[in-house]
C-alpha cells in the first residue's frame, strides 16, 4: 500500500511538471483594439491596403513582444463607412467591449469621438495629418504626423533653399476647396505661412474648386502666367487629376506637389502613368514607399514574409503599419510600467503623453520621434518630412528628415 502511494504521489509530480513545461510561460490578457475603418463609403478602395497594414503589425508585435509581456492584442474591424453618424452610432457597441486604445481612420471618425473621448478614457491613434482646427488642448484622437501645413512648410522652405536659390520667395500656388473642413484648413494654414513669411513664399492665388472638378485649365493657365513655380494639391485624388490633366493640357510641367493619400502611386493609372508624373512630389512624415532598400521596405518585407501580411508596398499600406507602429509601442510601454493585465484607457493615454518613443521604435515609418503632449494631438518637439519625387518614371527619395518649421495657431 505504501509503494502504491509513493508511487501515485511520484506520478502526480512527475505529471505536474509535464503539464507546466507545455503551459505559456506568462498568462496572456487579450485586449480588443476597435480598428475604425471604411469598406463600404468612399474610402473602401483603400482600406485592402491599410488594414492589412494594421494587422500585419499586431500579429508581429503579439509574437515579438506581447508574449513576453503577458498581452495578446486582437484587431476588431468597425465599417464606419467614413461616415460621422455611423461612428457615433457604433460607439455605444465598441464601448461594450472595454479598449484600452483605438485605431482611427479620418476626419468623421474624429468629429464624432473627438468630444467624449476624454469621458469615455479611450485614446485613439489616427495615421494621417493633423490639422489647424484639432490643435487644441486635452485631445484624446492622437495623430502620428503634425498638421498637413506644418508638412508642406517644411516642403515648401526645402524647396525654397534647393530648388530657388534660397535668396528669394518661391512663387507658389494651391488648389483646395472650402467644402471640406480639413482642406479649408489647408488653405487656412498656408495663407497665414505666407503672410508671416513673405521673404520664403510669394502665394501667387489660394485657388479654391469643388471637391470634385470637371475642369481646372481656366483656373491653371492663370496662376502659371502669374509666375508660379510650384503647384501645390495636398486635398484629394479627383483634384490632384484635375490640376495634372490641365498641367498636360496647357502642355507645361511646372512642379506639382501631393500629400500621402492622393500621391503619385494613387494617381499613375488615372494621368496615364508613373512617368505622366516627372517631377512631382509626394510631401509628408510618412513612408515615401519607393523601391529603395529602406529599413521600412525592410520591415514591410519582413512581415509579409514571416507574418504573412497581405498588402502592396503602396504608401496607403504604409498608412496602417504606421498607425499600428504607434499604437504597440504605447501598450508595450504601458504594459512593462504597469504589468500587462492592469492595463486601461487612462494608462495608456498618459503613457502617449509622458513617453518620447524614438524613431528607431517605427523602423522609418514616422517622420522623427512621436511625442504628444497635453498641448497638441501630433508631435511638436522635432517634426519632420520627408519628401519623393518622380524622376524617370519612378518614384525615388529626395529628402528625409526635413526640419518642420515651428508655426503659429492659425
Amino acid at each position: 500500500m505504501k509503494t502504491l502511494t509513493t508511487w501515485a504521489a511520484r506520478a502526480a509530480i512527475v505529471a505536474g511538471i509535464a503539464a507546466s513545461s507545455i503551459a505559456p510561460a506568462t498568462a496572456q490578457t487579450v485586449y480588443q483594439i476597435p480598428a475604425l475603418s471604411d469598406y463600404s463609403g468612399p474610402f473602401a478602395a483603400i482600406m485592402p491596403m491599410l488594414g492589412p497594414g494594421r494587422d500585419g503589425v499586431v500579429a508581429w508585435w503579439n509574437a515579438e513582444q506581447g508574449a513576453k509581456l503577458g498581452v495578446k492584442l486582437e484587431l476588431k474591424t468597425y465599417d464606419t463607412r467614413y461616415d460621422t453618424a455611423q461612428t457615433a452610432s457604433l460607439w455605444p457597441g465598441v464601448l461594450a467591449t472595454k479598449p484600452i486604445i483605438g485605431l482611427s481612420l479620418g476626419g468623421p471618425d474624429t468629429s464624432a469621438l473627438q468630444q467624449r473621448l476624454p469621458t469615455d478614457k479611450v485614446p485613439m491613434i489616427l495615421g494621417s495629418a493633423a490639422t489647424g482646427f484639432g490643435w487644441r488642448p486635452n485631445q484624446w484622437v492622437l495623430a502620428t504626423r503634425p498638421t498637413f501645413v506644418h508638412e508642406f512648410t517644411g516642403f515648401i522652405e526645402w524647396f525654397q533653399k534647393n530648388k530657388a536659390g534660397g535668396s528669394r520667395p518661391v512663387k507658389v500656388a494651391m488648389f483646395t476647396t472650402e467644402a471640406s473642413p480639413t482642406f479649408a484648413d489647408m488653405g487656412k494654414g498656408i495663407n497665414a505661412y505666407a503672410k508671416a513669411n513673405p521673404s520664403i513664399i510669394n502665394l501667387v492665388e489660394m485657388v479654391y474648386i469643388e471637391p470634385q472638378p470637371a475642369d481646372v485649365t481656366l483656373q491653371l493657365r492663370r496662376v502659371l502666367n502669374a509666375g508660379a513655380e510650384l503647384i501645390l494639391v495636398p486635398t484629394n485624388i479627383q483634384q490632384a487629376v484635375a490640376v495634372k490633366r490641365a498641367m498636360q493640357a496647357l502642355s507645361k510641367n511646372v512642379p506639382i506637389a501631393y500629400s500621402i493619400q492622393n500621391s503619385p502611386a494613387m494617381l499613375q493609372k488615372l494621368v496615364g502613368s508613373l512617368s505622366a508624373m516627372d517631377g512631382d512630389y509626394e510631401v509628408h512624415s510618412g513612408v515615401i514607399a519607393t523601391e529603395e532598400d529602406t529599413e521600412a521596405k525592410k520591415f514591410y518585407d519582413m512581415l509579409v514574409a514571416k507574418y504573412g501580411m497581405k498588402a502592396p508596398w503602396h504608401s496607403i499600406t504604409t498608412i496602417g503599419i504606421n498607425q499600428a507602429l504607434v499604437m504597440v509601442r504605447a501598450v508595450e510601454a504601458a504594459a512593462r510600467k504597469n504589468g500587462g493585465d492592469k492595463l486601461t484607457g487612462e494608462m495608456l493615454y498618459n503613457t502617449l503623453l509622458d513617453t518620447n518613443f524614438p524613431a528607431k521604435d517605427f523602423f522609418g515609418f514616422t517622420g522623427g520621434d512621436i511625442d504628444f503632449s497635453v498641448e497638441a494631438p501630433f508631435p511638436t518637439k522635432d517634426p519632420r518630412v520627408n519628401i519623393g519625387q518622380v524622376v524617370g518614371g519612378k518614384l525615388v527619395t529626395v529628402a528625409k528628415g526635413v526640419p518642420v518649421p515651428t508655426l503659429a495657431k492659425w
